[in-house]
């Protein structure tokens, strides 16, 4: 076998082990320990991430993904280790200052999911319309995608309903938001705008949003979960470790996670096409798009990315079921309202000849 593929499958296996880890560490440092335990661990992460990004900013090397991957036990050891007996007040202060950080980032963490889901949206229409564009034949395909994707949203919505809608509050918002989206529907659809691909991307996105919102409150596992303790024998320890991770990882967490660095993800991709001049091909100025300020981003996005896991998965951690729902509501709002300022800021500019809208 080739060297080169052992040596991928290495680098491969130590960067699952180390999502997996992060995945696992964290919520149990919550459960079995305290707050601030699990903020000295997320500090601890979160510096061995920034160091570890740094590195493979100037060096680039696929060796530092395994070389990372015995630094998680360590850090867990050391969390556990420092809150075994009485804690110093400079760690107390310091992880104190690290929760406030977090929290202070927290509508960060949002408006760049709603800006993401919004990004990637309109990427997805403007694919399609480039698709429509090049063979009929896919004009069915695409209505038929788009109607499915509605009749599912819709579907979604209906069976998140009653733990969504649990309250007057909670009905009203939801009655506004679906209010909301078909009146701009509507109105980019006349305004020629949008296209029935973006509207339907943001009615999955709306009703995804609805789901959690009913999720958090039904399915929420409560970090101080019974857990039994480690023994020695090999099959309860197992057991142990089963139990805990189908009690106590708080699965709408888990979603909310994924669906988050999966938009920034493709949002970073997407960033270095934004503002292309009209004589740019899809390529960019002479083949590349490394000069634009949005490549910059995109780069130092994916090398830090390992950071902005641990951070955003720290935040989710934090909130408590009801914090976790009103951020939902909050999400829902502020990317209605960038739909709603994008289509009325483009509305002036729908004779020019532009990839993201429908002319």
């Amino acid at each position: 076998m080739s060297p080169w593929i052992l040596w991928s499958a290495l680098s491969g296996t130590a960067r699952l082990s180390t999502v997996l880890q992060i995945l696992l560490y964290l919520p149990l440092t919550l459960a079995t320990l305290s707050v601030p335990a699990f903020l000295l661990l997320s500090l601890l992460l979160s510096t061995h991430s920034l160091i570890h990004g740094t590195m493979i900013l100037f060096w680039g090397s696929e060796a530092l993904s395994v070389m990372q991957v015995p630094m998680h036990p360590f850090l867990l050891l050391v969390s556990f280790n420092a809150f075994s007996a009485s804690v110093h007040p400079y760690l107390t202060t310091a992880v104190s200052w690290w929760g406030k950080l977090l929290t202070f980032f927290g509508p960060s963490y949002v408006a760049l999911e709603g800006l993401s889901s919004l990004l990637c949206v309109q990427r997805a229409g403007q694919l399609g319309r480039e698709l429509a564009d090049e063979a009929e034949s896919y004009q069915l395909s695409i209505l038929v995608a788009s109607a499915a994707a509605y009749v599912v949203a819709a579907w979604w919505i209906a069976v998140a309903y009653p733990a969504a809608a649990s309250s007057p509050l909670s009905a009203t918002l939801l009655g506004v938001a679906l209010t909301a989206f078909v009146f701009l529907t509507f109105i980019g659809f006349r305004m020629r705008r949008t296209n029935i691909i973006e509207s339907s991307g943001l009615a999955l996105f709306l009703a995804y949003n609805v789901w959690l919102c009913g999720a958090n409150q039904t399915t929420f596992s409560d970090a101080g979960s019974p857990y039994a303790p480690l023994l020695s024998n090999i099959m309860p320890h197992l057991q142990t470790l089963v139990n805990f991770i189908t009690n106590t990882l708080p699965k709408p967490v888990l979603v909310a996670l994924f669906y988050r660095l999966t938009v920034l993800h493709f949002a970073s991709r997407i960033l270095p096409t934004i503002g292309a001049d009209s004589w740019e091909s899809e390529d960019g100025v002479d083949g590349g798009w490394d000069g634009r300020p949005t490549s910059i981003m995109t780069k130092v996005l994916l090398t830090y990315r390992q950071l902005i896991f641990v951070m955003v998965y720290s935040h989710l951690l934090l909130l408590n079921p009801s914090s976790q729902i009103w951020w939902r509501w909050a999400n829902i709002f502020f990317t209605l309202l960038l739909w709603s300022v994008e289509l009325g800021v483009s509305a002036d500019d729908a004779d020019m000849p532009m990839k993201w809208k429908v002319d």
